[in-house]
């Protein structure tokens, strides 16, 4: 120590009596020339620094031991397990790869290893190393057939080509050789009761349910979220206000929760009860998370959660941005299962904005996975989404039949949750194909469930849908300032604006313009200001009815130079590929397009090739 600190290499901190080394590569250098003797000695030296805290002391440990020893594999182990509660994937798996490595026993390093791949795959996001590990595990003996590896398998069979019924085959075999009555306070087995929920609401078949349902039966020390997840978001319709209590009282609880999977579980479990504004810090924070490489199955999750609410709360802008990130994080891990919330969202949105070919694109994804896996409740996004696009258009005989795939008008299906986001479209569609008797069924279905008092927004939907089925104007009108009056309401821009339009129309019809003018302003206005083109010109079309000049898109005329622009551009041909077909820059073909786009009411090129129809066959 003398001859460094008189060459200044190194200094003693008098005050705390830290070593601090003149350069980082310094230190370095002495940990590159020393010995692995050395190295261990030192890692010994600093698990008895770190008695205190038995996660830093069980790796010192593992790094010191130099053959398999039961007592640090098992402490390692359970260093791991702090780690996951934490959020911290790739350490999990890092420590249970190294307590396997450490384990005497077969068994136990079959156990560990199967468990490192549970945890990659349900914490990271990462199944691409699943099948080495869990191909590891089974040479080394039977423990590889655990829950753990169970719960691998059937995240790694699901995001390849492995299908719903196989998985859920999988698990439930897993569970049903544990002993009974099955313990969920054993972190594996909760988690294998977990992925085996998730897999039944991918499926979204009640035969599947029944399977859950009997193995829940048979628990002890049922975790609350999975029972939260069961009352309330397995199916909403069927929840009792209870269920909502204790999922409020939850919520309640969650600021400061550090536990990722814990607040990504909860706000699943509020997402059709629109409680996730109430979680948008925890569910931000979680989200920027896997920025950093860390936690990125829950971020994915939470990016998508809040992605959700912002359809809803029309933040559509930043949902593009969330939700694109979730997806490029789904695609770099090669992990599909969990885009689907995402693809819904902003398939949604470009339905609604007039970006049919985006939204189309998205939905017959969603229907390529579900099918081939029998995924309803994937099928059941793609219906929504096409729903909405043709809604959109004006043709409700076709968002009819699309709604009647999520739950047949009139009814909610058991565990067809996805039903009670679709309520107003629904009804929309049933009552503009003549079918008001089966959109009055549904709204009495709905208000029997006790949808109306689960939140705002659902109390605005249900008073309007209501509204709409009635055949009697001035009892639709009344039913329609209901709606719009429901303290609140204005959070849900979309589905407020939507409601002053169908008054608006109501008026019109009832021979109430000035009243209708009124409505159908703010309905264009609201609707404008989020993007939603074919909405907004619909409410343009009633205010013209009502004697209201309103211009229409493309009347300011396009010049011949931006028709020819937007007619390439419509083809698929990128700027540069257009400037060299009509012999200009390409950032001339750019601002053609920026003044085009608000001259034919769009606000992308996907959306070119149905505005020029628009124009041409009006």
């Amino acid at each position: 120590m003398a001859p460094a600190e008189r060459t200044g290499l190194v200094r003693v901190d008098d005050a705390t009596g830290r070593l601090a080394f003149r350069h980082s590569l310094i230190r370095s250098a002495v940990v590159e020339l020393s010995t692995s003797d050395q190295r261990r000695n030192v890692h010994r030296a600093l698990a008895e620094a770190w008695t205190e805290v038995p996660e830093q002391r069980a790796r010192h440990l593992a790094q010191a031991a130099e053959e398999p020893d039961e007592q640090i594999a098992a402490l390692l182990e359970e260093a791991a397990g702090i780690g996951a509660r934490r959020g911290d994937g790739p350490a999990a798996v890092s420590a249970l790869v190294r307590a396997a490595e450490l384990s005497p026993a077969p068994n136990a390093y079959a156990r560990r290893l199967a468990k490192a791949a549970y945890v990659g795959a349900n914490l990271t996001g990462d199944v691409r190393h699943v099948p080495r590990l869990l191909d590891e595990a089974r040479r080394a003996g039977p423990d590889a057939d655990s829950p753990a590896a169970a719960v691998a398998a059937a995240l790694y069979l699901l995001n390849s080509y492995g299908d719903i019924d196989t998985a859920h085959r999988l698990l439930s075999g897993a569970i049903a050789l544990q002993p009974e009555p099955y313990d969920l306070t054993d972190a594996t087995l909760s988690e294998a009761m977990s992925t085996l929920f998730m897999v039944c609401v991918h499926a979204g078949r009640p035969e599947l349910w029944s399977d859950f349902d009997a193995a829940l039966s048979k628990c002890t020390s049922v975790p609350d979220t999975l029972e939260l997840l069961r009352a309330t978001f397995a199916d909403p319709a069927r929840a009792r206000p209870a269920d909502w209590e204790r999922l409020d009282c939850a919520i309640r609880a969650l600021p400061g929760t550090p536990d990722p999977v814990r607040i990504v579980r909860i706000a699943t479990a509020g997402a059709y009860a629109d409680r996730l504004g109430a979680m948008e810090e925890p569910l931000r924070l979680t989200a920027r998370g896997g920025l950093g490489g860390q936690n990125i199955f829950p971020a994915i999750q939470a990016s998508f959660l809040w992605s959700s609410h912002a359809w809803f709360s029309g933040r559509w802008p930043e949902l593009r941005q969330v939700a694109g990130q979730g997806l490029r994080w789904c695609e770099e891990l090669d992990y599909p299962l969990r885009s689907w919330t995402g693809k819904f969202v902003l398939a949604c949105v470009h339905a609604v904005c007039g970006d049919y070919a985006a939204a189309g694109a998205l939905a017959d994804q969603m229907d390529q996975w579900a099918g081939s896996r029998r995924g309803h409740a994937v099928g059941c996004y793609a219906a929504h989404a096409r729903a909405l696009i043709a809604l959109s258009r004006g043709d409700f005989e076709g968002a009819h039949r699309q709604t009647a795939r999520i739950t047949p008008t009139g009814t909610f299906s058991p565990f067809a949750g996805h039903a009670v986001w679709a309520i107003m479209d629904q009804v929309e569609a049933a009552v503009r194909t003549g079918r008001r008797a089966q959109a009055a069924e549904h709204v009495r279905a709905a208000r029997e469930a006790g949808l109306a008092a689960v939140s705002p927004r659902l109390a605005m939907v249900l008073l309007a849908s209501a509204a709409l089925a009635s055949e009697r104007d001035a009892e639709a009108v009344r039913g329609l300032d209901a709606a719009l009056a429901v303290e609140g309401a204005e959070g849900w821009p979309f589905d407020h604006a939507r409601v002053h339009l169908y008054l608006g129309e109501r008026l019109r019809r009832a021979k109430a313009p000035a009243r209708a003018r009124t409505h159908l302003s703010a309905a264009a206005e609201a609707l404008g200001r989020l993007g939603a083109h074919p909405w907004t010109e619909r409410a343009h079309q009633e205010l013209r009815a009502c004697g209201t000049p309103v211009p229409r898109p493309g009347a300011s005329a396009l010049t011949p130079q931006q028709r020819e622009t937007a007619r390439l551009a419509a083809t698929g041909l990128t700027n540069k590929q257009i400037a060299e077909k009509l012999g200009l820059s390409p950032r001339t073909v750019s601002t053609h397009l920026h003044q085009l786009f608000p001259k034919l009411g769009i606000a992308s090129r996907a959306a070119l090739r149905d505005a020029l129809e628009r124009l041409d066959h009006p």
